[in-house]
C-alpha cells in the first residue's frame, strides 16, 4: 500500500508519546519538568480520555515500558541490570542513576501502571504500543544492537505482566533505529518521521526548528500518508503533523494556526485517500492548557463529523494493518 490510494477511504490517525518524565531524564534530569510531568499524569491524561470518549476516538499510546511497573527495585543497588547501557554522548553516569525505584505511590513520574490502567478502561478501545523502555535514542550511535534488543525485550517483559501484546512502536524523538529488532519481538508497525525535507538525521537542529516553524506559520498542507513496507518486515506509518505546545518560542504561535493545519490535513486525507496521522506528547499540553485543549477539541470534532458524513475513517495504528485487534 504505498503510492496514491484514491480509491480508498481517507483516514485521521492520532497517536500520543506517553513518556512522563523520562522523555526529558537524560537532559534535563529528574526535577526540571517534574511538576509538569505531574500534572500531564493528574489532569491531562483524564481530560484526553474525557475527549476521545466524546469524539469516539480510538488512538494509540506509545508507552515508556519503564510506565507499565507499579515498582521498581534494583539489584545489588543497581536498576534494571538487564539492560544493555547506551553510550549516548551527551550523558554522563549511569543511564537509571536518576530512577529512584520504589512503587508508584513514591515515584508516580517514574512508574504509572495505574495511568494506563485508565488508559485500557477507557469506554473508547485504544491501542497501547512502545516507545521503548527507558527512552534510549535508538537511531543515536550510542544504541548499539544489544542496548536496543534490551530495551524491547524489558518494554515486552512490562507489557505482558498487565496482559498486554503491544504490536506498534514510536521510537524515542522519532530517532529511528534497529529495525530488525521490532520485528524479532513481533511487532508489525512504527511511527517513522514525518516525511519533510527538513526531517532527515543528517540536517542540523535548528535548521529542523526554524523550518518547522515556518511550515506553522504559514499554515502549509502537512503531508498524508500511506504505510510504506520496510525491508524488515515491518509497516512504517509516518507522522503527519505533531499537535505543538505552546512553551518557548512557540508560544507566540496562536493555536488557530495548528488548527489550520490539521484541517487541512484532514481535508487532504478525504481528497487523496490517505491518512493524516496527528501525534503529540500530553505533556505538552500543560502549558497553556485551556487553549490547546480548546484547539484539540475543534480537530478531533472536525474529524468526527467527516467520519459520521462517511467521509473518513478514525483508526489506531494497528488496525490500521490489518491486525486483529488493539493492544489495549
Amino acid at each position: 500500500m504505498t503510492g496514491k490510494t484514491n480509491e480508498r477511504q481517507g483516514a485521521f490517525m492520532l497517536s500520543f508519546d506517553l513518556e512522563l518524565i523520562w522523555g526529558t531524564l537524560d537532559l534535563y534530569g529528574p526535577e526540571a519538568f517534574r511538576e509538569r510531568c505531574e500534572t500531564e499524569r493528574r489532569v491531562v491524561i483524564d481530560r484526553l480520555l474525557a475527549m476521545l470518549e466524546e469524539f469516539k476516538v480510538p488512538a494509540t499510546w506509545f508507552v515508556v515500558g519503564h510506565l507499565f511497573l507499579d515498582r521498581c527495585d534494583g539489584s545489588n543497588g543497581l536498576k534494571h541490570p538487564e539492560i544493555v547501557r547506551p553510550a549516548h554522548a551527551w550523558s554522563q553516569g549511569d543511564w537509571f542513576r536518576h530512577d529512584p525505584g520504589g512503587r508508584e505511590e513514591t515515584a508516580p513520574t517514574f512508574l504509572a501502571r495505574s495511568v494506563i490502567a485508565k488508559i485500557r478502561n477507557c469506554r473508547v478501545p485504544q491501542e497501547i504500543g512502545c516507545h521503548s523502555f527507558s527512552h534510549v535514542i535508538f537511531g543515536d550511535a550510542g544504541c548499539s544492537r544489544e542496548t536496543a534488543l534490551s530495551e524491547v525485550a524489558a518494554c515486552m517483559r512490562a507489557a505482558r505482566g498487565i496482559g498486554l501484546e503491544p504490536r506498534a512502536f514510536a521510537f524515542p524523538r522519532n530517532s529511528v533505529g534497529h529495525l530488525d529488532v521490532l520485528t524479532e519481538h513481533g511487532f508489525t508497525s512504527f511511527r517513522g518521521p514525518e516525511p519533510r525535507w527538513y526531517t532527515s538525521r543528517w540536517c542540523p537542529t535548528f535548521v529542523r526548528r526554524a523550518a518547522h516553524v515556518v511550515d506553522v506559520l504559514a499554515a502549509t498542507e502537512p503531508p498524508v500518508v500511506a504505510p510504506e513496507r520496510t525491508p524488515d518486515g515491518l509497516w512504517n506509518i509516518p507522522g503527519s503533523m505533531i499537535f505543538l505546545p505552546m512553551h518557548g518560542v512557540r508560544r507566540h504561535i496562536p493555536v488557530s494556526m495548528r488548527v489550520r493545519r490539521a484541517r487541512k490535513g484532514l481535508a487532504a486525507a478525504v481528497r487523496r485517500g490517505r491518512i493524516f496521522h496527528l501525534w503529540l506528547h500530553p505533556t505538552n499540553l500543560v502549558d497553556s492548557m485551556e487553549p490547546l485543549f480548546a484547539g484539540l477539541r475543534e480537530v478531533l470534532a472536525e474529524a468526527a463529523g467527516l467520519r459520521d458524513r462517511g467521509m473518513l475513517s478514525i483508526t489506531p495504528m494497528s488496525a490500521a494493518m490489518g491486525d486483529a485487534a488493539p493492544g489495549g
